[in-house]
């Protein structure tokens, strides 16, 4: 093959399988790694509602190993993807990093819709089929709005301040304050995600709010699931760069990747403070 016909194909090998798993350009398998693996958390979550009654069609272990593998499968997916079609090609190109953030923010599109269409459903079940009787105890008294919902959005808005002054203390080239304010900010994450846990396991064993209970609670599981689904990411993320910072891959000119993962976090903190005024507060009210 000649120089020019490798300048036509820009250095891609096809097919596919002979580029992996670098995953550059088109010839990639992680695109798809990552939709197999949310299409099984699908059939897993499917699997699951099928495991519930007194006359289950599949077992309960069978459901949450095919949810678990799926989550495995995705996050691997995705790793992959993001990081040696961008984050790889990134620290070995020196690019200015301006695709990454635009497409972060084309990413962050996304997730507003997704949570939209989350929310509509909300509303469109308080407009129609919310009545006093179709509210759980829990809602009616006032009490699921507690002490543990206050702590983890105090954690979370501070976990955002410190992330953003981490930011700041990089391109003031102030290396160990860096690092410190990045690791406190995964800390905080971290203990939400360990709050939610906990909250989820008050509200299911001691307080009956499970996930088939009524219109509202499957609304609350379903926002705060997947709220808390993305924050989970957001603390892989913010792991992966948490261990670069280490490595010292960051400087006050190259911090695209913090630029991008500071962006996704502080998106789901403001989806937090929402979900707690309109799940938390709105519904006592």
């Amino acid at each position: 093959m000649s120089h020019a016909d490798e300048s036509d194909d820009h250095g891609h090998h096809l097919p596919a399988v002979e580029d992996w798993p670098r995953g550059f350009g088109e010839a990639s398998w992680w695109p798809f790694v990552t939709a197999v693996g949310a299409a099984i958390i699908y059939a897993g979550a499917a699997m699951y509602i099928l495991s519930q009654g007194s006359d289950p069609l599949v077992s309960l272990e069978l459901s949450l190993g095919v949810f678990a593998l799926g989550v495995v499968g995705f996050i691997v997916g995705l790793y992959g993807w993001t990081y040696h079609a961008f984050i790889a090609a990134y620290w070995e190109e020196s690019s200015g990093g301006v695709g990454l953030r635009l497409g972060m923010l084309a990413f962050l599109g996304s997730e507003i819709a997704t949570f939209g269409a989350g929310f509509v459903y909300y509303f469109f079940i308080r407009s129609d089929a919310w009545t006093a009787e179709t509210l759980p105890e829990l809602v009616t008294s006032g009490d699921i709005f507690g002490s543990l919902v206050i702590a983890n959005t105090v954690l979370l808005i501070i976990s955002s301040i410190t992330l953003h002054y981490a930011h700041v203390a990089l391109r003031n080239s102030d290396r160990r304050r860096f690092i410190g304010l990045l690791g406190l900010t995964l800390a905080l994450g971290v203990v939400f995600l360990g709050g939610q846990v906990y909250e989820y396991y008050e509200f299911i064993v001691h307080e009956g709010l499970t996930l088939g209970g009524g219109v509202f609670n499957s609304a609350f599981y379903g926002l705060t699931g997947l709220h808390g689904l993305h924050v989970s990411l957001g603390a892989v993320l913010l792991g992966i760069v948490f261990v670069r910072s280490l490595f010292g891959q960051y400087t006050a000119e190259n911090h695209t990747s913090v630029t991008t993962v500071s962006m996704y976090w502080h998106f789901v903190d403001v989806v937090w403070v929402f979900l707690v005024l309109v799940l938390y507060v709105g519904a006592v009210v």
